[in-house]
């Protein structure tokens, strides 16, 4: 069954790559990877209140709709009733393109990450340089919604958010020259292709290259929860010392978009640590390799995301700050000379 999927998703797509003039193509992956994003903002909104209700032990929406599915349509509506309101004395112009910039960087990011052999917006050789590009957009944006919001507690949150992200991107970066430098390339595809056959071959059990493999997965891991503001390291959003942090001015679909943002920057994150550590969508067992698999390791991330967020308390901005300068930023160092010994060692004896 999970073979027909993969093949019917692939032959659908190749349909439609012959059908359409590139241009259009690409228009039309983009209103794909838009409607993928709002039904995963929308949907997973609903997995993180039922998931922290069995985690607490309490049932979580149950009224509207069967288990409460329907609840995040109820509140998009609500959303989108709301009146956004721009305060007296915010600079306008970037109050309301804060919220669109948040937006942009995920969906463009998005658009290179190859779901399957063929299921990719854009193949391009420097992928994963493209995505960092990007991402430090959102760091922009970000600073730029609380400073403009002329608020004290927005404010404060943003100078927390650039000193969390600056602190973060630093062992997020040379995790990320590790993996290309034992992959050998930027393409994010070439990485998936490098990691085919059993589960053995993924970047993550590769400890003849690397013995602190596992340990560089972590460190990516840890980065990327910092890097989308996820408890236990959301200290740019501490509501009982900040209110709702950068965002606290925005109200309706301002906050929405905030919102969807973080949740976008999620699937981003998973999506990329599957690619360099988990295979991609190649199979675990080397047979039935396709989108399928793809979704299955992506959702199992985005499962120990919430999983994370309702079992740690919050941690205290000097603790998270030093977390990042004194531990991962070292270790990471480290297994980045490591990979590149053990790099050279191995290379004569495979010649």
């Amino acid at each position: 069954m999970m073979q027909s999927l993969s093949g019917f998703i692939a032959g659908f797509w190749q349909f439609i790559a012959s059908l359409w003039p590139e241009p259009l193509r690409l228009v039309l992956f983009l209103g794909g990877i838009m409607a993928f994003v709002g039904l995963n903002a929308a949907y997973l909104v609903w997995v993180e209140r039922k998931g922290a209700a069995r985690f607490q032990r309490r049932p979580g929406p149950t009224e509207v709709g069967y288990a409460g599915l329907l609840q995040p349509i109820a509140d998009a509506v609500k959303l989108l009733t709301k009146q956004l309101i721009v305060p007296a004395g915010v600079d306008a112009t970037l109050f309301r393109a804060a919220p669109l910039m948040v937006m942009a960087p995920a969906l463009m990011s998005l658009a290179v990450i190859p779901f399957s052999d063929v299921l990719s917006a854009r193949n391009i050789n420097v992928g994963l340089l493209m995505i960092f590009a990007f991402g430090s957009i959102n760091v922009m944006a970000l600073m730029l919604g609380g400073w403009s919001s002329r608020n004290k507690y927005a404010i404060i949150s943003a100078a927390r958010i650039v000193s969390q992200n600056v602190a973060y991107e630093i062992p997020m970066l040379l995790v990320v020259i590790t993996m290309v430098m034992v992959t050998g390339t930027m393409n994010l595809s070439d990485i998936v292709k490098a990691q085919a056959g059993p589960f053995w071959h993924w970047n993550l059990f590769k400890v003849w290259v690397n013995p602190l493999m596992p340990v560089t997965f972590l460190i990516f891991y840890i980065c990327m929860l910092a890097e989308t503001n996820r408890a236990p390291f959301d200290m740019a959003e501490a509501e009982s010392e900040l209110v709702a942090g950068a965002y606290t001015e925005y109200s309706g679909m301002g906050f929405g978009v905030f919102f969807m943002a973080e949740y976008a920057n999620i699937l981003l994150g998973c999506s990329l640590a599957t690619v360099l550590f988990l295979g991609g969508w190649q199979s675990p067992i080397g047979i039935w390799s396709g989108v399928v698999w793809f979704l299955l390791k992506l959702y199992f991330l985005v499962f120990s995301v919430v999983w994370i967020r309702w079992t740690f308390p919050r941690t205290q901005f000097y603790g998270l700050l030093n977390l990042s300068w004194k531990i991962l930023i070292p270790v990471s160092l480290f297994t980045l000379i490591l990979s590149s010994a053990m790099l050279k060692l191995i290379k004569p004896f495979a010649a």
